[in-house]
């Protein structure tokens, strides 16, 4: 099916390196759908798929998934929306983004860097 086309492209296109791209897209994920677990849902059967097709631990690539999905609801657009309302600094969205964007990726690579130390 499509999934297992998608999961052999990025077999082939990223390799053993896979694991580097897996919060990425948990981060995409939750961006998009503004939630961790609907994060998992889109992306979570792509790189189990691909996990095994790598012969790699499925497990920790899922857990790579869901530590993107957690870290991209800091960037998440319903979250800082709903943020900014709460806080009454409507208008500041973008903002507030931006300046998560850093603290964003420096948690990336924090949860990547545990995956290489554990595996």
């Amino acid at each position: 099916g499509m999934l297992t086309l998608i999961s052999l492209a990025l077999v082939h296109l990223f390799g053993t390196a896979f694991p580097v791209l897996s919060p990425a897209l948990g981060v995409f994920g939750a961006f998009v759908s503004g939630s961790c677990t609907v994060s998992g849902i889109l992306f979570g059967p792509l790189q189990y798929e691909t996990a095994l097709a790598l012969k790699l631990s499925a497990p920790s690539i899922l857990g790579l998934q869901m530590a993107g999905g957690a870290i991209g609801n800091m960037i998440c657009i319903h979250n800082v929306v709903a943020v900014s309302s709460t806080a009454g600094v409507t208008g500041k969205e973008g903002a507030i983004i931006r300046k998560n964007l850093l603290p964003c990726a420096v948690y990336t690579a924090a949860v990547l860097l545990v995956y290489v130390l554990l595996s």
